[in-house]
């Protein structure tokens, strides 16, 4: 009788772990669809707003500093996935800062790799294109060019990503333990005290998962023009650590 309790308990309790996994996938799959929907509008908008009142120089640089962004989350992504968490079990144990961090970061691989891969790597595509468009028209009007450059310059910019992604690709497979602790060590120092970390998870809990989100990735485009706040970069920390 106690056999069969114990197999009928591990039966239920295998069943509860497979039902909140799902649960917990469901529910990462409706935000990242509602929050890259809302997120790829709102981007494009403040882009496209921004850029047509700028000289061509800075809409350049602000170009540039899209696809940096796009290939630098990627080679995070991939970076997460194939680096080895025996390795940050042993700066564990050695009490190595940021270790811990690091072993939530690889536990948590395929949110991290969906986060920095689809979601930045999509946002910053979209961003690309329409800045790129716009650099376009911008050329033509100040040199009065007959010519439409926009195929061009949008095959240079997509020429650029994926090469730029390409090497990055190596970079992330020969250093992937140094880019993984390193992320980790910057989350650690951009997030506030655990008290207020758990302040946070409850708040992102209950307000909904697409606003808080949106109020993380809200920073992205204007990550080296402006200092990253406190708030954001700890909803960002629960979100790839939990």
């Amino acid at each position: 009788m106690d056999s069969e309790n114990k197999e009928v308990n591990s039966k239920k309790s295998n069943k509860d772990t497979k039902k909140s996994a799902n649960n917990s996938n469901v529910k990462w799959i409706v935000s990242v669809f509602v929050m890259t929907f809302i997120l790829s509008i709102a981007f494009s908008f403040i882009s496209t707003n921004a850029i047509s009142n700028l000289s061509l120089f800075p809409a350049i640089l602000i170009l540039l500093l899209v696809i940096v962004i796009g290939i630098v989350f990627d080679i995070i992504a991939v970076a997460v996935t194939v680096a080895d968490e025996d390795e940050f079990h042993a700066k564990a144990s050695k009490r190595v800062t940021g270790a811990k961090t690091s072993v939530k970061l690889i536990r948590n691989s395929a949110k991290v790799a969906n986060f920095g891969s689809d979601i930045v790597g999509d946002i910053c595509g979209v961003l690309s294109g329409s800045i790129s468009a716009l650099i376009a028209l911008k050329i033509g009007s100040i040199y009065n060019l007959p010519v439409d450059l926009q195929f061009i310059i949008s095959a240079v910019v997509a020429s650029v990503t994926v090469g730029g992604k390409a090497i990055g690709k190596n970079i992330a497979a020969e250093h992937s333990t140094k880019i993984v602790h390193a992320v980790a060590n910057v989350l650690n120092k951009l997030h506030l005290n655990k008290k207020k970390i758990q302040i946070v998870k409850l708040l992102f809990n209950n307000l909904g998962s697409f606003f808080s989100l949106g109020i993380s990735y809200f920073c992205i485009l204007f990550l080296v023009s402006f200092s990253i706040q406190d708030c954001s970069m700890d909803i960002l920390y629960v979100i790839l650590t939990n």
